[in-house]
Protein backbone atom coordinates (compact mmCIF):
# COMPACT_ATOMS: atom_id res chain seq x y z
CA UNK A 1 0.00 0.00 0.00
CA UNK A 2 1.32 3.45 -0.92
CA UNK A 3 2.19 5.78 1.93
CA UNK A 4 0.91 9.34 2.03
CA UNK A 5 3.40 12.14 1.56
CA UNK A 6 3.57 14.31 4.68
CA UNK A 7 4.90 17.80 5.27
CA UNK A 8 7.77 16.18 7.18
CA UNK A 9 8.63 14.05 4.12
CA UNK A 10 8.74 17.19 1.96
CA UNK A 11 11.01 18.95 4.46
CA UNK A 12 13.39 15.97 4.64
CA UNK A 13 13.49 15.63 0.84
CA UNK A 14 14.41 19.29 0.39
CA UNK A 15 16.89 19.11 3.28
CA UNK A 16 18.64 16.12 1.68
CA UNK A 17 18.97 17.97 -1.65
CA UNK A 18 20.17 21.33 -0.29
CA UNK A 19 22.62 22.79 2.18
CA UNK A 20 19.87 24.56 4.12
CA UNK A 21 19.25 23.85 7.79
CA UNK A 22 16.27 21.59 8.44
CA UNK A 23 14.65 24.30 10.56
CA UNK A 24 14.91 26.80 7.68
CA UNK A 25 13.42 24.30 5.24
CA UNK A 26 10.55 23.53 7.64
CA UNK A 27 9.81 27.26 8.08
CA UNK A 28 9.95 27.88 4.32
CA UNK A 29 7.59 25.00 3.57
CA UNK A 30 5.19 26.22 6.27
CA UNK A 31 5.32 29.81 4.97
CA UNK A 32 4.56 28.52 1.47
CA UNK A 33 1.58 26.52 2.69
CA UNK A 34 0.37 29.49 4.76
CA UNK A 35 0.54 31.77 1.71
CA UNK A 36 -1.51 29.27 -0.34
CA UNK A 37 -4.07 28.84 2.46
CA UNK A 38 -4.39 32.61 2.97
CA UNK A 39 -4.98 33.23 -0.73
CA UNK A 40 -7.61 30.48 -0.92
CA UNK A 41 -9.37 31.72 2.23
CA UNK A 42 -9.64 35.14 0.56
CA UNK A 43 -11.32 33.56 -2.47
CA UNK A 44 -8.26 33.83 -4.71
CA UNK A 45 -7.16 31.01 -7.01
CA UNK A 46 -3.59 29.74 -6.67
CA UNK A 47 -1.75 28.95 -9.89
CA UNK A 48 1.52 27.02 -9.63
CA UNK A 49 2.97 26.77 -13.13
CA UNK A 50 3.81 23.25 -14.33
CA UNK A 51 2.01 21.84 -11.28
CA UNK A 52 -1.61 22.93 -11.24
CA UNK A 53 -4.28 25.37 -10.08
CA UNK A 54 -6.22 25.42 -6.83
CA UNK A 55 -9.61 27.00 -7.57
CA UNK A 56 -12.16 28.23 -5.06
CA UNK A 57 -15.65 27.19 -6.15
CA UNK A 58 -19.00 27.87 -4.51
CA UNK A 59 -21.36 24.94 -4.07
CA UNK A 60 -25.00 25.97 -4.05
CA UNK A 61 -27.31 25.14 -1.19
CA UNK A 62 -29.22 21.91 -1.75
CA UNK A 63 -31.50 19.42 -0.06
CA UNK A 64 -29.88 16.22 1.18
CA UNK A 65 -31.09 13.11 2.99
CA UNK A 66 -29.95 11.75 6.32
CA UNK A 67 -29.14 8.07 5.64
CA UNK A 68 -30.32 7.16 9.15
CA UNK A 69 -33.63 9.04 8.72
CA UNK A 70 -34.33 9.12 4.97
CA UNK A 71 -37.80 10.59 5.50
CA UNK A 72 -36.20 13.77 6.87
CA UNK A 73 -34.82 16.36 4.45
CA UNK A 74 -31.66 18.20 5.47
CA UNK A 75 -30.61 21.55 4.03
CA UNK A 76 -26.96 21.52 3.00
CA UNK A 77 -25.86 25.18 3.05
CA UNK A 78 -23.93 27.07 0.37
CA UNK A 79 -20.22 26.59 0.91
CA UNK A 80 -16.85 27.21 -0.67
CA UNK A 81 -14.79 24.22 -1.77
CA UNK A 82 -11.32 23.85 -3.25
CA UNK A 83 -10.89 22.16 -6.62
CA UNK A 84 -7.46 21.14 -7.91
CA UNK A 85 -6.77 21.06 -11.62
CA UNK A 86 -3.48 19.39 -12.56
CA UNK A 87 -1.09 21.19 -14.89
CA UNK A 88 0.24 19.77 -18.16
CA UNK A 89 3.49 18.38 -16.71
CA UNK A 90 1.75 16.75 -13.74
CA UNK A 91 -0.85 15.20 -16.06
CA UNK A 92 1.98 13.77 -18.16
CA UNK A 93 3.56 12.21 -15.06
CA UNK A 94 0.21 10.71 -14.06
CA UNK A 95 -0.08 8.89 -17.39
CA UNK A 96 2.97 6.84 -16.32
CA UNK A 97 1.30 5.83 -13.04
CA UNK A 98 0.42 2.15 -12.55
CA UNK A 99 -3.31 2.52 -11.90
CA UNK A 100 -3.83 -1.23 -11.51
CA UNK A 101 -1.44 -1.30 -8.56
CA UNK A 102 -3.28 1.64 -6.98
CA UNK A 103 -6.64 -0.13 -7.32
CA UNK A 104 -5.26 -3.30 -5.76
CA UNK A 105 -3.95 -1.35 -2.74
CA UNK A 106 -7.45 -0.29 -1.76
Amino acid sequence: MANNLTKRDIVLDIYDKTNFAQKEVRETVQLTLDAIANALSQGRNVELRNFGVFEVQVRKSRIGRNPNKPETDVVIPTRAVIKFKAGKELKAQLTELDVEALQNDK
